[in-house]
């Protein structure tokens, strides 16, 4: 975890022999949920665990799972099962939605159980819709799902001219940004409010050069920056995959529109920092809501 300004960096796990990735902090601030790949070989599996902010309390929540979540209220967490037994960097080899209770430890399965496929799953603030990316599955192919939280209808967000992956919602459901391609992201606004999702004004907000990719999009509490993904072309970026080269940035929506660092992107945008620079596989950022009295949106989440 490090400032948004990239400084005061802390390792919250010290777990150097495991690959931990795709943290998701909570709603109230006070835990992440994240994944982590354990075994070798053939043993090898991706398990699902969530713990206090500092670290402390390390807790398992299911073997065989990947793509966790939270409810809005922090109560609960939504994750994917995988689709094998077999260990795969696949992030959309997954089969049933489930969700776990932290109070009880128990686990249900989602109505819809014809859900596969998925990856990048969000859950809507006020917990009536879920977001999500699919690969190959259900019918659709490689775009952005809204599909109901506790029925078992879906909707192809591609309708409203959302193509791309990995979405993500800001802290009061009403906007939503992901990435069209590997080299741009898009803003939304989103009304989830009614019986059907509906997605307008659709835009970019960050684009780079062709040899480089961006990933990972990220909403902070206040909805005034985004935290993202940024590499090289050939540096990696699945989840579990190596990734050198490449680091988390911050956009400012609201700031003075300007050119990217290091004249990597062609076209006038807000403007963006790197707030990693070693470029060790720093990947999939997460913001971390404080407390109301503490001065809001001054810390990230980073996965290396």
């Amino acid at each position: 975890m490090v400032n948004a300004d990239g400084s005061s960096a802390v390792n919250l796990t010290y777990t150097p022999d495991l690959d931990e990735m795709y943290p998701h902090v909570s709603p109230d601030g006070t835990k992440l949920c994240f994944v982590a790949d354990e075994g070798t070989g053939r043993k090898k599996v991706r398990n699902v665990y969530y713990m206090n902010i500092d670290g402390t309390e390390r807790v398992l929540v299911a073997r065989n799972a990947r793509e966790p979540c939270w409810s809005f209220d922090s109560q609960s967490i939504a994750y994917l099962k995988g689709e094998y037994e077999r260990y795969t960097t696949r992030e959309y080899a997954t089969a049933e939605l489930m969700i776990y209770d932290l109070e009880t430890g128990l686990h249900r399965q989602h109505p819809n159980k014809e859900l596969h496929h998925l990856y990048a799953i969000c859950w809507a603030p006020y917990g009536n819709w879920f977001l999500a990316a699919v690969h190959g599955g259900m019918g659709h192919s490689d775009t952005i799902l809204a599909f109901e939280a506790r029925g078992n209808r879906v909707f192809d967000l591609a309708r409203f001219g959302v193509k791309g992956c990995r979405p993500d919602l800001n802290s009061d459901g009403t906007m939503m940004a992901w990435g069209e391609t590997d080299w741009n992201l898009r803003l939304g606004d989103i009304d989830l409010t009614g019986s059907e999702p509906r997605v307008s004004n659709v835009r970019d907000v960050v684009r780079c050069e062709r040899r480089y990719k961006l990933y990972h999009v990220d909403f902070s509490p206040d909805g005034r920056y985004l935290a993202f993904s940024y590499g090289p072309f050939k540096g990696g970026q699945q989840v579990g995959g190596r990734a050198k080269g490449w680091d988390i940035c911050v956009c400012d929506l609201f700031g003075t529109s300007g050119s990217a660092p290091d004249a990597r992107s062609a076209w006038a945008q807000p403007k963006w920092v790197e707030i990693t620079t070693d470029g060790n596989h720093n990947k999939e950022p997460d913001w971390v809501p404080l407390p109301q009295s503490a001065p809001r949106t001054t810390r990230t989440s980073v996965a290396r």
